[in-house]
């Protein structure tokens, strides 16, 4: 199979001018996370005919392959082709060129969402607490409630002890009933750094009255101090918002750029067919389940930050989102729009006819070949996660360096 090429200087430019391209990794996810490009999605080239359709859904959306030397290029196209795919082209001289360019090589997996996430600590001083300073509070009764803003299942496997699990996007809807006293700490964890970051500084660009200070490197920072964590946890964060906060989160969307849109303005999004567009349901599963709107994949609004590649890896896509109540979209979207998304949010169309049933999920790839992250499962490399928060404070200045992101923070 014949294919085109193109030189690392190509998408370059077109991630500065902020044309669609979808930049494809082909290699397993364990190779990914050793270096890529900032904006490469990874997409191995087993998984083409698993993932194309839900992760690229426009047939002629550009795209361009690459891998280190592996030869996985002509396969990966040609099942591309396969699936009715007419805009694939290669990066010439695969990930080398681009290093030989002297372009900046991204580590680790979703990589961009967890460079904006630094840009927003270092630009906003999102405050926080050690992990020594949240023990003595958990020690002295004080009054505060820790909120853990990752899957519901991360929680459950490993959590602060007196923790609540409060997915990112649901913060705002919820931090009310989480702490309904304004004179409440909330203390906002994750495993790492990214969603602690978001997740406080959501709560405070939403105006909430209580004091928000994120746990400082997560539960890494918590193990890294020897602090014990509990294990199975089952605490979740009843529906209930702080006075203003729906009014505020629309508020926060606005300043970000984000616009609202009815369902003529939908219409005609759908129609363009020569830009890519995405859907998504930011509420929970449970939400999701008993009924969504037709088109609309299920992603939870603080994972869709977290692993934008993920979920969308045509760079310059349009996005929509879509929420019942409206606050989980805002947030998520004001978070979209500052990583250099054109973002919507859909109000309304609840009261119409709704689709029933659960979230359609990718089959998860072969453990052997998934990138093992530092901060996962109960297991602990105290050498692999101090490595991986020395790697997360260096990220503003590669994103300097690299030049092509795009990101703001309000």
């Amino acid at each position: 199979m014949k294919i085109t090429t193109v030189t690392p200087a190509d998408i370059r430019r077109a991630l500065l001018l902020r044309e669609e391209i979808a930049l494809l990794d082909l290699r397993h996810e364990a190779g990914f996370a050793t270096g890529h490009p900032l904006f490469a999605a990874n997409m191995a080239a087993d998984r083409i005919a698993i993932e194309a359709d839900v992760r690229l859904p426009r047939k002629n959306v550009p795209i361009v392959l690459y891998d280190d030397g592996e030869g996985l290029v002509t396969a990966g196209a040609e099942r591309l082709a396969a699936l009715g795919y007419t805009n694939v082209r290669a990066l010439d001289g695969g990930l080398k060129a681009w290093r030989d360019a002297g372009y900046q090589m991204f580590e680790d997996v979703n990589s961009y969402s967890k460079a904006f996430g630094e840009l927003v600590e270092s630009r906003r001083h999102t405050p926080s607490f050690s992990a020594d300073e949240v023990a003595k509070l958990i020690a002295d009764k004080a009054n505060i409630a820790i909120l853990d803003v990752r899957r519901f299942d991360e929680y459950a496997t490993m959590n602060i002890p007196g923790s609540v699990s409060v997915p990112g996007a649901e913060l705002v809807l919820r931090a009310g009933q989480a702490a309904p006293d304004a004179d409440t700490t909330i203390i906002v964890n994750c495993a790492g750094r990214t969603r602690s970051i978001i997740g406080t500084q959501s709560l405070i660009n939403a105006g909430v009255p209580n004091k928000v200070r994120a746990l400082r490197n997560g539960t890494i920072g918590w193990t890294l101090a020897r602090h014990t964590l509990d294990h199975g946890a089952n605490r979740g964060g009843a529906i209930g918002s702080f006075e203003g906060g729906p009014a505020n989160a629309r508020d926060v969307a606005y300043r970000a750029g984000v616009r609202h849109i009815g369902a003529s303005e939908m219409a005609a999004l759908v129609a363009q067919t020569d830009r890519t567009l995405y859907r998504f349901d930011v509420r929970d599963a449970e939400g999701y389940a008993a009924g969504h709107l037709p088109g609309f994949r299920h992603y939870p609004g603080g994972q869709l930050v977290q692993e934008t590649d993920m979920a969308a890896p045509v760079r310059g896509a349009r996005i929509v989102l879509t929420d019942d109540k409206g606050v989980r979209a805002d947030m998520t979207a004001s978070w979209l729009a500052q990583m250099g998304w054109e973002v919507y949010v859909w109000e309304g169309g609840y009261d119409g006819a709704l689709e029933i049933g659960p979230p359609h999920v990718l089959p998860k790839p072969d453990p052997a070949h998934r990138y093992r992250r530092p901060y996962e499962g109960t297991g602990v490399d105290e050498r692999a996660m101090q490595a991986y928060l020395d790697w997360e404070y260096g990220l503003v200045e590669q994103l300097r360096l690299d030049g092509t992101h795009g990101f703001y923070v309000i």
